[in-house]
């Protein structure tokens, strides 16, 4: 069931969640226990949940003395591939609690370009569902290029919500909502509901002015939520620490309602190719 309104979270069949590196990394790990909590929750209610987790080059800074995330891609590519170990064991340890089993899904932008690798990853998610084991999402940041990425991964969940068919998308980060522009700046209010035809040019997000995309933090969100609904998906904006109020459809974040359309990924990939990041 295609969720229209921010109830229909509660009962929605398929749900793909999508939490952020500021939320689950670094000092912020321990949120990991509430935000599967909160996943379980769902899965009790008979939903199928995709976890879409960033944080994999984030939580290799510290293990790896880093100081910083690192500038140059090898540097880059060698921690993803330690943060992802370390990330995805520390889901799965939450998982243990609630004998559920988490299953690592790792796609490049080149997947979802190839129809054959696309299909694939699609037929493995679902059967994953079937068997009772939580996908978790990420991109293969170890493989991945600066020329042909995501970009970020709240783009990256726009299209595998695409991809699963999806009823709905819930962004998780550290805003509770998206604001009409930042929310230090007086006269600035958080948004209710976007509808699909809104003007998102009239809005701030981050400081910057969103189209049809943008980059950078709360920008990003609105672009990867336009993104969605443009192809008949709703999706939710707001915090990691609401992650159990939106799942259950309490009247939290930001609601994007779903366009009465169901136009092709492929569609969503082009408008990810035309703002491709550039060296």
């Amino acid at each position: 069931m295609t969720a229209y309104v921010r109830g229909d979270l509660a009962t929605a069949k398929r749900i793909v969640v999508k939490v952020g590196s500021s939320s689950i990394s670094g000092d912020a790990a321990w949120r990991i226990e509430s935000l599967v909590d909160a996943m379980i929750g769902a899965r009790s209610r008979g939903q199928e949940i995709i976890l879409v987790s960033s944080g994999a080059i984030a939580t290799a800074v510290s293990l790896m003395d880093l100081g910083e995330k690192p500038a140059d891609l090898a540097t880059q590519q060698a921690a993803a591939a330690v943060g992802q170990n370390v990330l995805l064991w520390r889901w799965q340890s939450s998982l243990d609690r609630f004998g559920v089993l988490a299953g690592q899904v790792l796609l490049t932008l080149s997947d979802m370009q190839n129809p054959t690798p696309r299909s694939n990853a699609r037929r493995a998610i679902d059967k994953l569902l079937d068997l009772g084991v939580l996908p978790i999402v990420n991109e293969n940041d170890t493989v991945a290029t600066h020329e042909i990425r995501f970009g970020d991964n709240d783009r990256l969940s726009a299209l595998v919500a695409q991809l699963t068919k999806a009823d709905a998308l819930v962004l998780l980060s550290d805003i509770t909502a998206l604001y009409t522009a930042p929310p230090d700046r007086p006269g600035s209010r958080p948004i209710d509901v976007v509808a699909p035809d809104a003007d998102l040019t009239e809005f701030e997000f981050g400081g910057k002015v969103v189209n049809s995309v943008g980059t950078g933090g709360a920008a990003t969100k609105a672009s990867a939520a336009r993104l969605a609904q443009d192809h008949g998906i709703g999706v939710l904006v707001t915090s990691a620490d609401n992650a159990a109020g939106a799942l259950n459809g309490e009247h939290v974040g930001t609601w994007f309602e779903p366009a009465h359309v169901e136009s092709p990924l492929t569609d969503a990939l082009s408008v990810i190719l035309q703002d491709a990041p550039e060296e």
